[in-house]
């Protein structure tokens, strides 16, 4: 089987892109550029590489053609420039539908956030709504799948945990008062994204999809303190101060440690999807639980955060 993946040097894009070329398809991997979490990925046999940002649809077209499904993995957590939520998840998954339209793809599997919905105040949460709706509404079959907060090798979420403990051993809650998550494996994940690319599974559904096991964000912190021998002091703080923090952050770092999008996400807490969803099949539902031998299989080389970490030092 032949499936193009956007977003395919990423985080997600990437495990999906290893896992289906070690059963032997063939993989289009369509991203902005090779991501430098996982510099071997685009040298497995059967991974073809494409560089674009999604905004030509001809080019995709032409990328798409000859394969059976495209998984658009593709997405940001915080705007940089002409990278804006309206254009990489709203016009790009515009073009990724027309094209595999045009290219005579069958089936297209979106991954979305959990809480994503219309007219709630959050530009990402309703760009990704809107990017739901366009694969809802196209001519093809689909999956939409709306996810939790992943972790894994490559994550976001374990890499700046495990870097800030390394850095300062002080992590503040979200608010004052802590509300709950449930923390998916990327490999959870993985397998119900191959359930609707390769098997043809969950056909036209909405699924939405978290790991089954529910903690405060704070236990979740002492798990991977706990796991680096690292003693972390916890305190909470208000919504009002992470909103500061994060458009600091945002114009500080090259990947902040905390962006405005991610900050929405923890205040409402990220275990009960927004909306109507389709019940996911019981062979499909995660069984990984968030542990420290996970933990330890997620972590990144260990380092504390840097001034490569700025956009000033990188832009020299």
């Amino acid at each position: 089987m032949k499936v193009a993946i956007t977003g395919g040097t990423g985080f997600v894009g990437g495990h999906l892109a290893r896992a289906l070329a070690a059963e032997g398809h063939q993989v289009v991997a369509v991203a902005r550029g090779a991501d430098r979490r996982d510099p071997e990925l685009l040298r497995m046999p059967g991974i073809e590489f494409f560089a674009s940002d999604l905004s030509d649809p001809q080019q995709l077209v032409e990328e798409f053609v000859g394969c059976d499904a495209v998984a658009h993995c593709a997405g940001i957590n915080r705007e940089i420039g002409a990278q804006t939520y309206e254009r990489v998840h709203v016009r790009g998954t515009a073009h990724v539908v027309d094209a595999a339209s045009r290219a005579g793809v069958k089936k297209v599997v979106l991954l979305s956030f959990l809480r994503a919905r219309p007219n709630c105040g959050s530009a990402y949460h309703e760009s990704k709504w809107a990017a739901e709706e366009i694969v809802r509404n196209s001519s093809l079959d689909y999956t939409v799948i709306k996810s939790g907060m992943i972790y894994g090798r490559g994550d976001h979420m374990l890499d700046h945990l495990s870097r800030l403990l390394c850095t300062i051993p002080l992590v503040a809650t979200v608010g004052l008062k802590e509300l709950l998550t449930r923390p998916l494996a990327i490999a959870d994940l993985v397998r119900v994204l191959k359930a609707g690319i390769v098997d043809g599974r969950l056909p036209r559904k909405t699924i939405a999809i978290t790991g089954p096991e529910e903690l405060y964000l704070s236990e979740a912190v002492r798990r991977v303190a706990a796991v680096l021998g690292k003693r972390v002091l916890v305190m909470p703080m208000p919504v009002w101060f992470h909103y500061a923090l994060a458009v600091f952050l945002e114009q500080i770092m090259t990947i902040p440690l905390a962006s405005r999008a991610q900050v929405r996400i923890l205040t409402e807490g990220v275990v009960e999807p927004a909306g109507r969803c389709d019940p996911l099949p019981a062979d499909l539902n995660p069984t990984i639980h968030f542990t420290a031998e996970q933990i330890r299989e997620g972590l990144p080389i260990l380092e504390a955060f840097g001034l490569s970490d700025l956009r000033c030092c990188v832009s020299r």
